[in-house]
């Protein structure tokens, strides 16, 4: 079973999608699939982030 990608491995890769993406010969075709990839990305980043958001909370309410 593969391992879950962290946070900083995702933001890394969306990094390099990014730059992929900023090039001047990139084909339109390239272009869509690296969106797609980065989209993915983002969305993984933001649900690792919501999750520590909602830990957070969690622990605030307990030492209240």
């Amino acid at each position: 079973m593969a391992q879950a990608k962290s946070l900083e491995q995702n933001l890394a890769e969306l990094d390099i999608v990014i730059e992929k993406m900023s090039r001047e010969d990139i084909s339109l075709e390239e272009a869509f699939k690296l969106y797609q990839q980065g989209v993915k990305l983002c969305k993984s980043c933001n649900d690792k982030i919501d999750k520590v958001e909602k830990q957070l909370e969690i622990i605030g309410e307990e030492q209240s």
